[in-house]
Parts: structure tokens; sequence; C-alpha cells
């Protein structure tokens, strides 16, 4: 089995527009694939790729180039590190906002509902915060806000009750007691779906992933030179409603600002008016990616 198949691959690529001499990072190494071909397009150029996994990091091992340079840091993290490397400026950005296959499919890692395991769920594994630490600590009002917005989960009210009085009963442990503490009131017939969307709004919560987006969005669109190229992947809509408001109006909610004269003041501009999404063929071939969405921008000229 494959480590982890990078989606929409050769589209990252081209919307890259890799040059052999530029200066390219990778926000999100995951399994490698992307910067493992960005690194094979560069001849004197160099490519920064972050993650904070530690599989991620054995991975990295395998790219044995002069070009490349694994960084272990959250990409909410980009100046500084780039700071680090004395990098000020770069041709290209590149995110795939995915949880990698194989944090999927490790029971311990606690991201997948297919697996009795622990309730982790932190891509950091120094970070304090666990799931079993929000569905322990918790308020209802915090569990309700979490599943109804992260996890867009229909009956949010109900289950945020449901998992205070069943943790008021019996301590909710594992991946397993906290099926079991919520199935009176998980849909029948719709279980894979519902369990999905209740795992990604506490995945969410718990690596403070919608905050840290926006922070790298941020600064990417400084570290970026003009004409240099953001590339983002996302899979649900509340990621894909902040890199497009981002790139739209250069912020993530609100209208965008102009100056005296009418110019809309935003630091990148669409390369692409619709989200590319994966062809059928990559859809039958990987099925993880059936929720693909990639966006385009370019940073403006100064």
């Amino acid at each position: 089995m494959a480590y982890h198949r990078p989606v929409l691959l050769n589209e990252c690529i081209e919307a890259l527009a890799i040059k052999p001499d530029g200066v390219y990072v990778d926000v999100t190494f995951g399994g490698g694939g992307h910067s493992s071909l960005i690194v094979s397009k560069l001849e004197t150029g160099k490519l920064y790729s972050f993650d904070q996994d530690r599989d991620a990091e054995e991975q990295a091992k395998k790219i044995e180039s002069p070009a490349f340079q694994f960084v272990k840091a959250n990409f909410r993290d980009l100046k500084k590190y780039l700071r680090l490397y004395r990098v000020k400026e770069v041709d290209g950005i590149l995110a795939d906002l995915g949880v990698s296959s194989h944090q999927f499919d490790v029971a311990e890692r606690g991201f997948s509902t297919r697996f009795e395991g622990p309730l982790d769920m932190r891509m950091d594994p120094h970070a304090t915060l666990t799931a079993k630490d929000v569905l322990e600590t918790y308020s209802e009002e915090q569990l309700h806000r979490i599943f109804g917005i992260y996890g867009e989960v229909k009956n949010a009210r109900t289950l945020a009750r449901l998992v205070v009085e069943q943790r008021a009963r019996q301590p909710i442990e594992t991946i397993g007691d906290f099926k079991k503490a919520i199935s009176s009131c998980t849909p029948k017939g719709k279980e894979n779906k519902y369990l999905a969307q209740v795992f990604q709004a506490l995945r969410i919560e718990v690596n403070d992933e919608l905050k840290a987006l926006e922070e790298m969005l941020e600064q990417a669109a400084e570290v970026l030179k003009p004409g240099g190229r953001l590339v983002v992947i996302s899979y649900h809509s509340l990621e894909d409603r902040l890199v497009k408001n981002f790139i739209a109006k250069g912020k993530f909610f609100g209208e965008v600002e102009k100056d005296l004269f009418g110019n809309e003041k935003k630091p990148l501009d669409a390369v692409n008016r619709k989200p590319i999404t994966p062809t059928e063929q990559e859809l039958l071939e990987n099925s993880r990616s059936r929720s693909a969405k990639l966006r385009i921008a370019e940073k403006r000229a100064e």
C-alpha cells in the first residue's frame, strides 16, 4: 500500500509553473509526493517542505537532493522559518490541506472511525490538546459550536448534550467508547458519513486548523514574489471558503477593500475562476481525492 498518494499531482506542478532556479515551499509535505516531483524539476533552485508530523520527517529522509530542505514546523510559522533560512521571497507555495492517508491508516493516531484506538487526532504529537480532552472537558455550548461549525453536523446540539450526559456516567476513553456513547443520535444507514463529520470537527478543533490556515495564507501572500503562485488543495467547504475569500478579497470575511481610486486592495489574483477537481481516472484510482478542490492564485505586482 502506498504511504500516501498525492492528489491532483500534475495539476499542482503545472499550476506552480516551476522555474529550475526558483525557490518553492511545500507547506504540507505529508508523504512527499508533491515535494519529490517539485525537486525533480529544480536545478539551482530550492524547495523548503514543512510538516510537523514525525512520520513525514521519516519520509523526507528519502529525498536526497541538495535542492531539498525539510522543515519540521507547522505551516502557520511559515515566515519565521523562512527567515531562519534567510529566505525573503519565494516563487511558489503549495498547500495540500488533506490529512495524509498514512495518518488515517494508523490506528494509534485516532484519526479514523474505522479502527479502535485512542481519541488522539494530534497532527503534532507534542501538542497538549487531544480529542479525548475536548470530549471530556468542553462545555455543552463549546461542543455544540465545534460540531455545528467545524463538522456541519445537523443535530449538533443533541450530540453535544449526549456527550455531556454520557461522560458524566462513565469516561469516554477510546474511539469505540465514543461511537457507543453517541450511537443513539447517529443516523441509521448514514453512520459513516455522520462519524466522518464528527471526527472532522474534533480534528479541526484539536489542531486549530482553520486559524492556522488563515495565518499561513496571510504569510504566503507576503512572501510570494510578484507573479509568484499560490496553489491550494482543500477538501471541505470550510477550508475552501477561506481560500476562495482570501484569493478574491485579500481577507476571510466581508468585502474587498478599495483605495481612493476604486482599485481593489488585495495581494492576489485568481488564476482559475472555478476550482480544478480530479479527473474521472483519478477518482477511480484514489477515492480520497473525491472532495478535492484546487485553487490557484498569483501575487499581484506591487
